[in-house]
């Protein structure tokens, strides 16, 4: 068997959309140039699809040399709003990307749509309609069965350009008339019978104001937007692949034969345990499933941004999804491991109790603290070691003690011994309860010349467990809102019944008395350190210097994986 030469390796090692592209290159296609864009409508908020989408664009852009525009398709102003534009510019800069010059938008280009309009009906192609959205939906056949024509098709050119200046005049109400392109009943693909070009929409706009109260649809200015700003490869989602004929034939009636952008689809990202469709993800935010938007258990990406992802785990996740021309359902637990992978390079370590329960170590000096030192983080040499504050209460996770352990249970236990990470060998004594049975404190005694470090014997000793602590003297109480996914069915979207019947009754629990060692106060919001052996978490935007909070970012390991192979 012959090796591959160096460029069948090299384009065996790319997706079809860079095969593409480079392959547009060789020949010198559009000067060689590449220019994308990302289009988003400002109707809401993006999420985790979106991103995908976002860095495949202006990825492609920055790998071949080329550009990627920021374009708005502002064209229905009942839905759009400048907060939802805000919103989507902060998150493409918050996923280390910018847009080539400025924000552009569709509305850009109303007057040259405008003009684009009347020339397709002055050539006979184009015609205004009076029948209702029942009707015309009626006349339009199915993918067997041919259309009908309207009874207004065939106006005179001068007719329909009457009634076309008159909408735009404002002459009449919305949905009294349309504006349609003469395409073709018969055609096997729905797109291209008559399809809608213009309606009437009395509503001010958020950038041209009350110009216009007639606004193109979104077929009739998508191609004709990437036409104008020169776009060389037009990546949209497989949904969009039967409007692409639509696209083509618009240009060919209005622009001379040459130059046209080449649209390229790709399978839209599918995630389990997640809803992405924008209806449901609005009803969970009207409905106060969730506290809104950005509520750390949606697919947002205000949502994982607020929830401690980072936008170099995102990218990472893009890149290791790829693209493809089949939809597909994607693991979120990929996700998930790919934010793991990334804060467990980069997040400081720190000792924070979620469930405290007070230990008393009954030889330790009662008066007495001392500083011991840890470290920030072993994968980051360069991070450095901090101090801690440790005196004779501490506290510990109160599942790190039982009476009655099972044989493989490695912390602690009456007569039991473990280390306290970055301090000395403790061995239980006995414990405390209240009235109801409950304990409520463990006594200890510590081994003076166990302290870790210290180069004694006794510091080298091997103990099977290590458990954090925080000193109680010094301790600061904290809330953690312990977040996790939003639907318990890995497929909630999808199922016969209500999706919201799959949601995760345990998606969020708030601990409030949890206690964290004395560095935290110095944290900022969306700082993401890693609690030791519990997991990694953000400072959220609720905390104030009196209370931090913080949002549980992703457990330590995938506790979903033990769930799935159990069931």
């Amino acid at each position: 068997m012959m090796d591959k030469s160096p460029l069948e390796e090299k384009t065996a090692s790319l997706n079809f959309i860079e095969a593409l592209i480079e392959k547009d290159i060789q020949n010198h296609k559009n000067g060689g140039r590449v220019h994308t864009r990302f289009p988003p409508e400002p109707n809401g908020y993006l999420h985790i699809g979106h991103a995908k989408s976002i860095c495949l664009n202006f990825g492609l852009a920055k790998k071949y040399n080329g550009k990627c525009n920021l374009r708005f398709d502002d064209t229905n102003p009942v839905k759009e709003d400048v907060e939802y534009v805000d919103s989507i510019m902060e998150d493409v800069r918050w996923l280390g990307f910018e847009w080539n010059g400025e924000p552009l938008y569709a509305s850009d280009y109303f007057d040259q749509l405008y003009v684009w309009a009347e020339k397709m009906i002055v050539d006979g192609k184009a015609y205004v309609d009076e029948q209702t959205s029942e009707e015309i939906a009626a006349q339009k056949g199915t993918p067997t069965v041919p259309g009908k024509e309207s009874p207004f098709r065939n106006r005179t050119s001068q007719e329909n350009l009457d009634l076309f200046r008159r909408m735009k005049a404002g002459e009449f109400n919305d949905g009294e008339k349309i504006l349609r392109a003469k395409g073709d009943m018969a055609s096997d693909n729905m797109h291209m019978r008559d399809p809608i070009m213009y309606r009437i929409i009395h509503k001010e706009h958020h950038r041209t104001g009350d110009k216009w109260c007639i606004y193109p649809m979104y077929d009739f200015t998508h191609g004709q937007s990437d036409y104008l700003e020169g776009i060389t490869h037009s990546i949209c989602t497989l949904e969009f692949e039967v409007h692409r004929p639509l696209y083509n034939w618009y240009l060919d009636q209005l622009v001379e034969p040459g130059y046209r952008p080449q649209q390229i689809e790709f399978a839209r990202l599918n995630l389990s345990y997640t809803v992405m469709s924008k209806r449901k993800l609005l009803e969970l935010v009207q409905k106060n499933y969730v506290s809104g938007w950005d509520d750390p258990r949606m697919p947002t990406i205000g949502g994982i941004r607020r929830r401690g992802y980072t936008p170099e785990a995102v990218r990472d996740f893009a890149d290791r999804i790829g693209v493809a021309k089949r939809d597909n359902v994607i693991d979120v637990s990929l996700m998930e491991f790919c934010v793991r992978e990334d804060l467990n390079k980069k997040a400081a370590r720190l000792m924070v109790v979620i469930d405290p329960v007070k230990l008393v170590i009954e030889n330790y000096p009662a008066e007495k603290t001392e500083w011991v030192e840890v470290e920030n983080n072993p994968e980051d040499p360069a991070s450095g070691n901090r101090m801690m504050p440790f005196s004779r209460e501490i506290f510990i996770e109160r599942d790190d003690f039982m009476e009655e352990a099972p044989k493989k249970y490695f912390r602690l236990t009456p007569g039991g011994e473990v280390r306290l990470k970055g301090a000395y060998i403790i061995k239980c004594t006995g414990v405390k309860k209240n009235a109801s049975g409950n304990i409520i404190e463990i006594t200890c005694i510590y081994e003076p010349e166990s302290r870790s470090g210290s180069g004694t014997e006794a510091s080298q000793r091997k103990i099977k467990g290590t458990l954090h602590w925080v000193d109680a003297k010094n301790a600061l109480p904290v809330e953690v809102r312990l977040y996790d996914r939003l639907f318990n069915h890995e497929d909630p979207g999808g199922q016969e019944d209500d999706f919201k019947n799959y949601l995760n009754p345990d998606s969020l629990k708030i601990l409030s008395n949890c206690m964290a060692e004395p560095s935290v106060k110095t944290l900022k919001i969306q700082d993401r350190v890693q609690f030791q052996r519990q997991g990694y978490f953000c400072v959220d935007y609720d905390s104030t210097p009196e209370k931090i909070i913080f949002n549980r970012t992703v457990t330590l390991k995938d506790t979903w994986a033990k769930v799935a192979a159990k069931e």
